[in-house]
């Protein structure tokens, strides 16, 4: 459209257009705006005229309004509030909005703000006592802390017994060199009652309060007896030919259940805190999980689960605390790995390459935490944060692979004994405490009563 059309239909419709048109085509300055001449325009009439003109004018119809009117108008005023002289303008403080609901109903109250303090975890261990002459087998089980706080090890051909309340060491029993050397050791749940795995395939159940022999369990086994593990009255032994077997220490014919799924040495044996499942791990790489409730005496080869992702043998298992069916899994020198399992589904949760042989694994009772003690290279214990599996520490201090391990009845501190023939007390799962110690103690003697431990 050219701009004539446009002028001529803008025409027809309002004058307005037409004069701002010939003004702005008059005025060459204004161009595509339109910019008031103030020089045309009279500020003090237009100010007149907003005020006291139009009061003249509001008295001009007051005096032609009649009474009625008037009266009329002053009320329709006063019924309007018309005469206020400011807007939104409160004279007294609003009232105070009434709360439907209580305030603590729709918003939780606020929580305080303190924080845990961090736990002080020390890198060194806070006690280190000699074990002349230990076993450097990685398949054997020699170090186990009892309820009643007694920490007993085996030496060879001698099982010693050392009270944490007191620091006082005594000799259990020693073995003659035809039934030993010693190959396991483990506590019975109620802290007084000790089983002794022996070299040629026979347990002996020993009181330590009495320091008497009980019993010995024989039959079960063609070969030595490397594992151990409590289930109340239940005591359950791995041996070197493969073979489980459960024990009832009550009955004279105490063999009741076996369980064959290894075809190589059952190097470590767990069982669940529910005491419904146990692990067990063998030389040939693999973790079996039994159900006692699922086992029969027509299925005893029948395992619950069947594990074979480990590279290496076996040994290191350990139930979780706070999670039921959580089970945890430590590989030898040819794997290296740490693997979480859930034992209800048979699924694995998760693996970790540590870098170096898993002797031993421990849960904190009091934190997500997990422990894990290591051969060659570091032989170190190293603290997991669960279930990141972040690593949290590294406590150093053995000089040979740390192959036992074991925790006090507290949970909080743990003792573990390598190939380098001494033990250590590590307060890696303890409450927070003062700042760490700069040096740890080292006890040259182990026990006070003998100038070796054996």
């Amino acid at each position: 459209m050219d701009s004539g059309s446009w002028i001529s239909s803008t025409k027809s419709r309002s004058p307005f257009p037409e004069r701002f048109l010939q003004r702005k085509n008059s005025n060459k300055d204004n161009l595509d705006r339109f910019i008031p001449n103030r020089s045309a325009m009279n500020f003090d009439y237009a100010h007149y005229m907003l005020t006291e003109g139009a009061k003249a004018k509001e008295k001009e119809n007051s005096a032609l309004m009649s009474p009625s009117r008037s009266a009329y108008q002053k009320l329709l005023a006063e019924a309007a509030n018309m005469n206020r002289t400011r807007i939104l303008a409160f004279k007294n403080k609003p009232p105070t909005p009434v709360e439907l609901f209580p305030r603590g109903i729709l918003s939780p109250p606020p929580q305080s703000k303190t924080s845990k303090p961090k736990r002080c975890i020390p890198q060194t261990s806070e006690r280190t006592l000699d074990a002349p002459d230990i076993l450097d087998d990685f398949y054997l089980n020699l170090l186990d802390w009892g309820s009643g706080n007694v920490l007993s090890i085996a030496l060879e051909n001698t099982v010693y017994l050392w009270n944490a309340s007191d620091s006082s060491t005594s000799e259990l029993v020693t073995v003659d060199d035809e039934h030993g050397p010693v190959t396991s050791v483990s506590w019975a749940p109620d802290g007084r009652h000790l089983a002794v795995g022996l070299n040629n395939s026979l347990v002996q159940l020993w009181d330590t309060t009495a320091n008497k022999q009980l019993r010995i369990l024989k039959g079960g086994h063609r070969a030595r007896v490397g594992s151990l593990a409590w289930n109340n009255h239940i005591l359950t032994t791995g041996g070197m030919d493969g073979k489980i077997v459960n024990n009832d220490v009550r009955v004279r014919s105490h063999i009741i259940e076996t369980y064959r799924g290894h075809n190589q040495e059952v190097c470590g044996l767990n069982w669940s805190l529910s005491g419904r499942q146990l692990a067990s791990g063998g030389n040939d790489n693999v973790v079996h999980i039994w159900d006692r409730s699922a086992v029969s005496s027509n299925s005893r080869t029948r395992w619950l689960h069947r594990f074979e992702e480990h590279t290496a043998a076996v040994k290191a298992l350990a139930w979780c605390p706070f999670q039921a069916n959580l089970l945890a899994s430590g590989g030898g020198g040819g794997d290296h790995c740490i693997k979480l399992w859930n034992t209800h589904t048979g699924a694995r949760l998760n693996s970790v390459d540590t870098g170096s042989q898993v002797c031993a694994l421990l849960w904190n009772k009091n934190e997500r935490e997990l422990l894990s003690s290591h051969g060659f290279t570091e032989n170190q214990l190293t603290l997991w944060k669960y279930p990141s599996m972040v690593k949290m520490a590294e406590l150093n201090g053995h000089t040979s692979r740390v192959l036992y391990m074991t925790q006090s009845p507290d949970g909080c501190t743990v003792a573990s004994a390598a190939a380098d023939e001494t033990l250590r007390f590590w307060n890696v799962f303890g409450t927070p405490a003062p700042p760490c110690k700069a040096a740890p103690k080292t006890y040259n003697e182990p026990f006070a009563d003998f100038n070796r431990i054996r």
